[in-house]
C-alpha cells in the first residue's frame, strides 16, 4: 500500500551546527565547535528523503561551514530527484563569495535566504548591499514583489533563482519558539505561555495533514532527529539515518496525541491520556513558554518512542 506521506510538501533539514558565529540567539547552541555529522550520514538521510517531496531547506549551523559536505548533498539530490526539487539554502552569507555561488546555483539551489540581519549576528546585516549585489550580478532577483509560479511553471522555467533577508525579532524568533539552546541559557527568550507557536509555520501544525490550516505541510530535521516543529521535541519523532521520513510521519499519524500537535493545539496534548487543556494552558502559563510545557509532557507524562502514557499524571 502506498504511503501517502511518499508526497511531502517541505521539509527544514539543518544538517549541521558548526557555524562560523555563536549568535546569542541560537536555539542549536551553533558555533565553531557545533555538533556534526558525517558525510556518510547525510547521504543516507537523502535516501530517506520523500521520494515525492516538493521543497527541501538546507541550513545549520551555518550550511558553508561544511561546505564540501554541502556539495555532495546537493550533488545526491541532484540525483535522486533529477532536478525536480525545490532546494533553498538559508545561511548568514558571511561565507558566501561569487565562486561559491555559481556552485550553488549549479548544483541546483534556486533559493537563498540570508538569516542574518538582525543585531544578534556577527556582522548585523552589514552585508545585505554587497550580497544584493552578488545575487544580482548572477540573475537572481528579490523574492520580496515576484509573482509566485506554480512548481510546474517554475520547474518549465528551469527554475526561478530568488533570495530574500530576514533576521531574529523579539517578538518571534526569541519568542514563542527559542526556549532552548544558547537563546535559553542566556536568558533572551520572550516569556510568554500563551503565544502559542505550535499554531502558526515552522510549528508543528500541518506536519502531517494542512487541509484544515493554512500552512505548509513541514517538519525538520536537526542533524538526524526528526521533528514535528523547528524547535522540535524534547525527544525526536525518529532517526533520519536509518528510517524513510515517510514511515516516521506514517507511524507519528496513527496517535491520538500527534494529532493535536497537527492540529496546532499544544495545550490539549494530553487530552487522550487524560490530561485536560486548561492544564495545559496552566502549565504554559507557570513554564512561561508553549515549548516548556511540550517538553514536560513528553518527559513525565508521554513516551514518543512507544507512544504510550507513562504511568505518573499531574496532581
Amino acid at each position: 500500500m502506498e504511503n501517502k506521506f511518499n508526497q511531502y510538501d517541505q521539509i527544514y533539514w539543518a544538517f549541521t551546527q558548526l557555524c562560523n558565529d555563536s549568535c546569542l540567539h541560537c536555539y542549536n547552541n551553533s558555533g565553531p565547535q557545533g555538533t556534526r555529522i558525517s558525510e556518510e550520514e547525510c547521504l543516507a538521510i537523502v535516501n530517506n528523503l520523500p521520494d515525492g517531496l516538493k521543497k527541501l531547506i538546507l541550513s545549520g549551523g551555518e550550511p558553508l561551514a561544511e561546505k564540501q559536505k554541502l556539495y555532495s548533498i546537493l550533488n545526491r539530490l541532484k540525483e535522486k530527484y533529477d532536478g525536480n526539487l525545490d532546494i533553498a539554502l538559508q545561511f548568514n552569507g558571511d561565507l558566501l563569495n561569487e565562486k561559491i555561488l555559481q556552485k550553488l546555483i549549479t548544483l541546483g539551489v534556486n533559493h537563498f535566504s540570508i538569516a542574518s540581519i538582525d543585531r544578534y549576528h556577527k556582522k548585523q546585516g552589514a552585508r545585505k548591499e554587497t550580497l544584493s549585489e552578488l545575487f544580482e550580478s548572477q540573475g537572481i532577483v528579490l523574492k520580496a514583489g515576484q509573482p509566485e509560479l506554480s512548481r510546474a511553471e517554475r520547474m518549465k522555467k528551469k527554475k526561478q533563482l530568488t533570495y530574500g533577508f530576514f533576521g531574529a525579532t523579539e517578538d518571534m524568533w526569541l519568542g514563542g519558539n527559542w526556549a532552548r539552546g544558547r537563546a535559553m541559557k542566556e536568558d533572551i527568550w520572550m516569556k510568554d505561555g500563551t503565544h502559542n507557536f505550535c499554531s502558526i509555520h515552522s510549528g508543528a501544525i500541518g506536519f502531517m495533514d494542512n487541509k484544515e490550516a493554512d500552512v505548509t505541510q513541514e517538519l525538520s530535521i536537526q542533524l538526524w532527529k526528526v521533528n514535528p516543529c523547528c524547535p522540535g521535541t524534547v525527544a525526536p519523532m525518529g532517526d533520519a539515518r536509518t528510517e524513510k521520513i515517510a514511515d516516521i510521519v506514517n507511524r507519528m499519524s496513527k496517535h491520538e496525541v500527534m494529532k493535536k500537535l497537527n492540529k496546532g493545539n499544544i495545550f490539549a496534548i494530553g487530552e487522550s491520556i487524560g490530561i485536560p487543556e486548561d492544564y495545559g494552558r496552566k502549565r504554559a502559563k507557570e513554564l512561561k513558554n508553549v515549548c516548556l510545557w511540550c517538553d514536560e509532557f513528553f518527559t513525565r507524562y508521554y513516551d514518543i518512542k512507544t507512544q504510550k502514557a507513562k504511568e505518573k499524571q499531574p496532581n
